[in-house]
């Protein structure tokens, strides 16, 4: 249908609007310079099925539409969610805000906001507008009514968590779905949220908080206001993120804050000008050496006193590997042994070093071969390593089952690997149930097979 095709002509509406209030559609309706008419006549050009029709306002229709057929009239017949659509695409959003921010009409806002027709990006405007009037997300009617319009409108499938729009806890999940860092940023804004970034308190509203701080989606803009505006917590997610850039780096540097100093540390984007100024506390320099992304430069500023902390950094070059292995140190090599970005080569020559321990952690490393695994699978001294090990081949792990050792059994139980029919088994022995248990593996299958929740 085309509304400007209707410019001057009538439509017969059967029963009620749905979307938008009976005043908002008349305002709208009339807009357009259409006119609705409750009885047919020949000027009416299109007929509407409303909400809420009445069952002689049914028989109407019905055969209004069976005589339209007979005759060939050409009147078309629509339901009323096809019209508010058309009126919600058609509304001039400058014209509509600037109307709302003059009348201070909180109704007809809160009645936009719950029009289901209009545009995701007409309601994160509209939203903006809205004043919570110093009080939280469900704390009265007006506030949850807008609250549960936000949640509805963007939470997927939700009809599999109907309950989700009545919790501020929906909000903490609709931001962890979304994948979209302006609705992200919208509710990032929201002035129960904007008033809780300096409370310490863990409640529903600090885990929204957290979860902003945390998504790979969340604007820098939002970002940086967290630097500056919320707790030392909250201050130490976004010290950790990858995507923090030198400016928010130097801005937390300057917080001064112990938590958020050591939160730098680990970051793996931590830049050269603030590795600098971290570097003089060893227990910082310690965790830069185990993270960040190492370069030339960087591995040699670090290399004379953190030789086993760089050698658990997965960024390791087989290079810096070889240089490291040329110290022929046991605790460097075991470090060595168990990063998952070992090469090849340096593997190989650990395994020369003939040393229990290094074997135990090439062997339980995720990253060595299956074919090494399969040829260490000839000693019983690896049994261990190799039921621990995620990648050990699945008959290698059927055949440890039938071991009576109890480190054997217990890496089993631990092992996502494991085959379920072996951790069903395992779970019947009170010393591995709690294991099998916490195995994020059996679990899955759990939900999955026994319960038929989607994980």
């Amino acid at each position: 249908m085309n509304l400007e095709e209707l410019e001057n002509k009538s439509i017969l509406l059967y029963g009620k609007s749905r979307a938008f209030s009976s005043e908002e559609f008349d305002a709208q309706i009339k807009s357009h310079n259409i006119s609705v008419v409750k009885d047919y006549s020949q000027d009416v050009v299109l007929v509407v099925d409303g909400r809420m029709m009445t069952p002689y306002e049914e028989n109407s229709s019905e055969e209004l539409y069976k005589k339209s057929k007979e005759s060939g009239s050409g009147l078309e017949f629509i339901s009323i969610d096809v019209l508010e659509k058309e009126l919600a695409s058609h509304i001039d959003a400058d014209v509509l805000l600037m109307s709302l921010k003059l009348s201070h009409d909180k109704d007809r806002l809160k009645s936009f906001l719950q029009n289901s027709m209009i545009s995701d990006e007409l309601f994160l405007k509209l939203l903006k507008m809205y004043s919570w009037s110093g009080e939280d997300f469900f704390e009265n009617d007006d506030n949850r009514d807008v609250s549960a319009a936000l949640i509805l409108r963007f939470y997927k499938n939700i009809e599999r968590n109907h309950n989700v729009q009545y919790s501020t806890l929906g909000l903490m999940h609709l931001v962890v779905q979304s994948k979209d860092g302006v609705l992200i940023e919208a509710i990032s804004e929201l002035e129960p949220l904007v008033k809780s970034l300096k409370n310490d308190n863990k409640d529903s509203k600090h885990s929204i908080i957290t979860a902003i701080a945390t998504h790979h989606q969340t604007p820098e803009d939002v970002l940086r206001r967290f630097i500056k505006d919320s707790t030392p917590y909250v201050q130490t997610l976004v010290a950790m993120r990858k995507n923090c850039c030198l400016d928010m780096q130097q801005s937390l540097y300057e917080t001064q804050s112990e938590m958020v100093h050591e939160a730098l540390s680990h970051n793996v984007n931590l830049d050269i000008e603030i590795v600098v100024k971290l570097l003089d506390n060893p227990k910082y320099a310690k965790n830069i050496a185990k993270n960040i992304l190492l370069n030339d430069e960087i591995f040699q500023m670090l290399l004379e006193d953190y030789k086993k902390e760089l050698a658990q950094n997965e960024s390791l070059s087989p290079q810096m590997q070889e240089r490291l292995v040329s110290y022929h140190d046991e605790d460097i090599s075991i470090a060595l042994a168990s990063n998952e970005h070992l090469s090849m080569h340096v593997e190989a020559e650990l395994l020369c070093e003939d040393s229990h321990d290094i074997n135990y952690a090439i062997y339980s490393n995720p990253n060595t071969s299956q074919e090494r695994l399969e040829e260490a699978f000839s000693n019983k001294l690896n049994y261990i390593a190799l039921a621990n090990n995620e990648n050990t081949p699945i008959y290698i792990l059927e055949i440890l089952a039938k071991s009576e050792d109890e480190k054997v059994l217990l890496g089993l139980a631990k092992n996502e690997n494991t085959p379920i029919e072996i951790l069903y088994q395992l779970q019947l022995d009170a010393r591995f149930e709690r294991f099998v248990k916490e195995n994020k593996s059996f679990g899955k299958h759990i939900q999955t097979q026994n319960i038929g929740w989607e994980v």
